[in-house]
């Protein structure tokens, strides 16, 4: 053998194993290639579907005979309600079955593909019926159903009932003191800024101290006493504590447009001290209200600051309460001092001033009358001046007065014997006019009467 040195033994060959007994792991870049692991089939115990329908359908008997019998119950108590009341009972009447699964749809009920790794305990839950067994009760066991009791009859009179607590209740909810309305009560109380006045509500009214009077008041504690009857007028009703606003001014402000409207109607002539003056005219005091007389309705308006302090005498132009307006004049009093002189069938003798086609005006002294043409005389005229014409003296009877409106009604055929004497013998009528006015006076009264 050539070379040098020890000679190696020749190596026994390697022992192979197979490739079952020992496998070479995958390299961890490749995947594994082994097949999967055998899954072990969940241990879930199969239901009997005919034993689950079974259960469920006496589950729903015992829930039906929980119904019938509370309907049971309620038909009871209903008839002894209407037994009470004197009416028919009612019939009975038995709840609607409900409908009973069908077979088609058991499948889609027992579907046990969701059930996978639940058990028996876990499907069931807690058995009801074993706690029924044990005293606890099903929750669809059926009530027990006790006879209903016979319900009496109750009158009102069985009812406690107190008439004077009632009363006195509505008299606690009444309310005192309606806007505009003028109510009588008594002084209780006194501040700076007002009068406490006891109308009868829940709470004494409060009169402020501007609404006292119409002027200025100094000393309030003198001029409301304690214990003072007034007569007041509501200008607010009742706020959330019972108070109601009330008011002396505003209560004598309405007394006062009430009386001034009255003399307006009766055409009076009222004597006033000017109190004061302004470029239109001068201002007084009526009846507690601010008058106004203009310039053109004074008898001096050229001068009427000098008129500052004097009394003259006024009538009536304009009374408004609604708009305050309060217009006087001094013309028109002369005018009204006249009628307070003259009635309703007077004999006067004027001058005429005036024709017209409808008639004539006669002046009687500052005042002028109308002599309509209709009664002049009973005869047949072509033309008023056939009687009278302008500048004539003329007697006549008064037969209407309208102070307001300052017109005074005449009349002459009443003056005539026969009918048409003035065309006649006028002078004759004239003469003998204040004899003829007593006959004539009479026939006056006779037609008031047949008016009245």
């Amino acid at each position: 053998m050539a070379g040098s040195g020890t000679p190696q033994p020749p190596q026994p060959p390697a022992k192979q194993q197979p490739t079952s007994a020992r496998p070479v792991p995958p390299a961890p870049q490749r995947p594994s290639i082994s097949s999967p692991p055998v899954r072990k089939p969940p241990q879930v115990l199969q239901i009997n579907k005919k034993e689950e329908q079974l259960r469920l359908e006496r589950e729903a008997a015992e829930a039906r005979a929980a119904a019938e019998a509370a309907a049971q119950r309620a038909t009871e108590l209903e008839n002894a309600a209407r037994q009470a009341r004197g009416e028919e009972p009612l019939a009975p009447q038995r709840p609607s079955a409900a409908p009973r699964p069908t077979a088609a749809a058991d499948d889609e009920l027992f579907d046990m593909s969701g059930f996978e790794g639940l058990t028996m305990a876990d499907l069931l839950g807690p058995d009801d019926r074993n706690k029924a067994r044990r005293g606890g009760g099903s929750r669809m066991a059926a009530p027990q159903v006790q006879p209903a009791a016979s319900v009496p009859a109750r009158s009102v009179d069985d009812f406690d009932f107190d008439e004077e607590a009632f009363l006195a209740a509505l008299d606690e909810q009444q309310f005192v003191g309606t806007t505009g309305e003028v109510v009588t009560g008594t002084v209780v109380g006194l501040e700076s800024d007002g009068v406490y006045v006891d109308i009868g509500g829940k709470a004494p009214g409060f009169m402020p101290k501007k609404e006292a009077a119409l002027g200025v008041i100094t000393n309030l504690k003198e001029r409301f006493p304690k214990g003072l009857t007034v007569e007041v007028l509501v200008t607010r009703e009742q706020n959330a504590d019972g108070m109601v606003t009330v008011s002396a001014r505003a209560l004598a402000l309405r007394q006062s447009w009430e009386k001034v409207r009255a003399l307006e109607k009766e055409g009076k002539v009222l004597q006033v001290k000017v109190n004061g003056f302004n470029r239109g005219g001068i201002t007084c005091d009526v009846e507690g209200l601010r008058g106004f007389v203009p310039r053109s309705q004074l008898q001096e308006g050229e001068n009427h600051e000098a008129l500052v302090g004097k009394t003259l005498g006024v009538a009536f132009l304009e009374v408004n309460p609604e708009t305050r307006k309060l217009v006087l004049s001094e013309k028109k009093a002369a005018t009204a001092a006249l009628f307070q002189n003259l009635e309703v069938g007077q004999l006067v003798e004027g001058q005429v001033v005036a024709v017209k086609p409808y008639g004539l005006f006669v002046d009687l002294g500052g005042v002028s009358g109308l002599l309509h043409q209709s009664v002049i005389t009973g005869g047949q005229m072509r033309d008023l001046r056939e009687v009278f014409d302008h500048g004539d003296r003329v007697k006549a009877l008064i037969t209407e007065l309208d102070p307001g409106r300052g017109r005074i009604a005449l009349n002459t055929a009443l003056l005539e014997g026969q009918p048409g004497e003035l065309l006649i013998e006028r002078d004759k009528v004239m003469a003998e006019a204040a004899d003829r006015a007593n006959r004539a006076r009479n026939v006056l009264r006779q037609q008031e009467q047949s008016a009245g």
